[in-house]
């Protein structure tokens, strides 16, 4: 099951949601490409 097939339930994803995939990087690393993609797009 997808957050999709969700769409109208109380399981539904909110669309307020940012979701974060991070992996093994640095919490620095992390942090300036967090920043920098929220400069890109506010």
């Amino acid at each position: 099951m997808t957050h999709a097939t969700t769409a109208d339930s109380p399981l539904a994803v909110d669309t307020a949601l940012i979701r974060l995939s991070v992996g093994i990087e640095t919490t620095s690393d992390l942090v300036e490409d967090l920043r920098a993609a929220l400069d890109s797009v506010l």
